[in-house]
C-alpha cells in the first residue's frame, strides 16, 4: 500500500464525501467535539480518497469520521481535506489502522479491526507494525477470534473483562488462570464486582467449555407445530401440579382454622389457654379465624 499523503490541504464539498466505515460514536464525546471545533477551529484536516465517476470528483472518508459530522452538525458546507489516491482496499485498511492507532477505543472496536485486517490477508507480524502493538498481544487477539474463544469475547464486547486478561485467561492452561486474575487484581484491571464475574467467567469456561458464537443462536431450527404443543402440554402439566399442591394447601388451613374456631368457642379451652398464659394469638391469625371459613 503506498503512501500517498501530500503535504497540504485543500477545502472540498461536503455533499460529496462518503463514509466508508461508519463508526457509532459516544454522544458526550462528539458533543466535545462539536463545540471544540465551533471555538477553536478545525486543528487537524480530515483524510479522502478521490474518486471520478459520472457526476464529477467525489471522496471516500479515510480518517476523520468525528470531524466531519462535526462540520455536519455545526452546518457547514465544505471541509479542509488531505485527498489522496488510494483503492477502496487501502482506504478500509488505513481507516482500521488509525482506529487502532487511537489511544483510546472500545474493545469491540479493537477486536474488529484486528479481525479485518487479517481478513484481508495481513500477517499477525504486519498487524502489529500498522497498529504499533505488540506482537504478542496482536497474535493473542487473533487466537481468541480464530480457537472461538465466544465466552472470553463476548465478555469483552460487554466490557466485563479487559481485552488483555481475556487474552491471557486464553493463553493460560487451568492451574495457572488464577494467577492471571491475581495479577489483574493487583493491576486494578479487576476489582469487585468485575473480579467476581471474572471468576464465573472462568469456571464456566473451565466446565462447559469456550461457548458458542451469538450468531448460532440465529441458526437455531424454528419449532415445529409438534414441538409447540408439546410445550404447551408440558407447561400445562406443571401448572396442574401447582394447583393440585395449591387446592390442597388451602384445604388444610380451611381444617386447621375451623378446628381452631370451633376450640376457641369452648369455654373450657379458653380457660385453660388463660392458666398457661397462651390467651393471645397473633393479629393475622385472628382475622383469618373471624373470617368465615369459604373466604379463607
Amino acid at each position: 500500500m503506498a503512501d500517498p499523503h501530500p503535504k497540504t490541504a485543500e477545502l472540498i464539498p461536503m455533499d460529496r464525501v462518503t463514509v466508508v466505515n461508519p463508526r457509532i460514536r459516544n454522544r458526550k464525546s462528539f458533543r466535545e467535539i462539536v463545540d471544540n471545533i465551533a471555538e477553536l477551529g478545525l486543528k487537524r484536516p480530515i483524510t479522502v480518497a478521490v474518486r471520478t465517476n459520472e457526476d464529477g470528483l467525489s471522496y471516500d472518508l479515510v480518517c476523520g469520521q468525528g470531524r466531519f459530522e462535526a462540520f455536519q452538525e455545526l452546518g457547514q458546507t465544505e471541509i479542509p481535506a488531505i485527498v489522496i489516491e488510494a483503492s477502496s482496499e487501502d482506504c478500509l485498511v488505513m481507516s482500521l489502522v488509525e482506529n487502532l492507532a487511537r489511544r483510546q477505543h472500545r474493545a469491540l472496536d479493537l477486536l474488529r479491526d484486528i479481525k479485518g485486517l487479517k481478513e484481508r490477508g495481513y500477517s499477525g507480524p504486519e498487524i502489529a507494525r500498522k497498529t504499533q502493538l505488540s506482537l504478542k498481544y496482536v497474535r493473542g487477539i487473533l487466537r481468541l477470534l480464530e480457537s472461538g474463544e465466544h465466552r472470553l469475547l463476548r465478555a469483552v464486547e460487554s466490557g466485563k473483562l479487559p481485552v488483555s486478561v481475556a487474552v491471557e485467561i486464553a493463553e493460560a492452561n487451568d492451574t495457572e488462570v488464577q494467577d492471571v486474575l491475581r495479577q489483574a487484581y493487583e493491576n486494578n484491571q479487576l476489582r469487585g464486582g468485575r473480579l467476581m464475574a471474572a471468576k464465573r467467567l472462568v469456571e464456566a469456561r473451565q466446565q462447559y467449555g469456550k461457548g458458542r458464537p451469538s450468531a448460532d443462536k440465529k441458526k437455531r431450527r424454528s419449532l415445529s407445530v409438534e414441538s409447540l404443543i408439546r410445550t404447551y402440554q408440558n407447561d400445562v402439566e406443571k401448572k396442574q401440579v401447582l394447583l393440585r399442591k395449591a387446592t390442597a394447601t388451602r384445604n388444610e388451613l380451611m381444617f386447621i382454622t375451623e378446628a381452631l374456631r370451633k376450640l376457641l368457642n369452648d369455654e373450657n379451652f379458653v380457660t385453660l389457654l388463660r392458666a398457661e398464659d397462651l390467651a393471645t394469638i397473633p393479629k393475622n391469625l385472628s382475622d383469618r379465624l373471624s373470617t368465615r371459613t369459604g373466604d379463607i
